[in-house]
């Protein structure tokens, strides 16, 4: 099962996508102003175009886990997503803390920084939830 990680921010939106196995994480171009029309249905053509059967969308709470400003704004989205994709394409909320800081760390020149912490949520996401992926 193909997933899709989205770390998503009003200016950008960074994306990794799984392998069909639902063991590598791969980050892949981000979304430029998701929150716009376009920008949105790009993110839709995506799920589209990779045959994404499950969006893990990258929640920001603050360090103590309580709701930090952009955690709503992130909350809408998701729903968003959920009401445009369906049942078929199920949308979770998975907490992203850490994952920037991460990316920054593991520095590539060629690829975003918004999508390399995509991959690192999603590589965390399978390794909590593979079996049930995959299963």
């Amino acid at each position: 099962m193909r997933i899709l990680a989205l770390d998503y921010g009003s200016a950008r939106c960074g994306c990794a996508v799984s392998d069909p196995t639902g063991i590598l994480a791969t980050p892949i171009d981000p979304v430029l102003r998701p929150a716009t029309r376009k920008g949105y249905n790009r993110l839709l053509g995506v799920v589209r175009e990779r045959g994404v059967k499950r969006v893990v969308v990258g929640l920001p709470v603050g360090l103590s886990g309580r709701d930090t400003a952009q955690t709503q704004e992130c909350r809408d989205f998701a729903a968003r997503l959920r009401n445009s994709l369906g049942e078929g394409i199920p949308v979770d909320l998975y907490d992203e803390r850490f994952t920037t800081q991460i990316a920054a760390r593991s520095g590539s020149n060629d690829t975003a920084e918004d999508s390399r912490a995509a991959a690192v949520l999603l590589e965390d996401y399978l390794a909590r939830h593979g079996h049930e992926v995959r299963a």
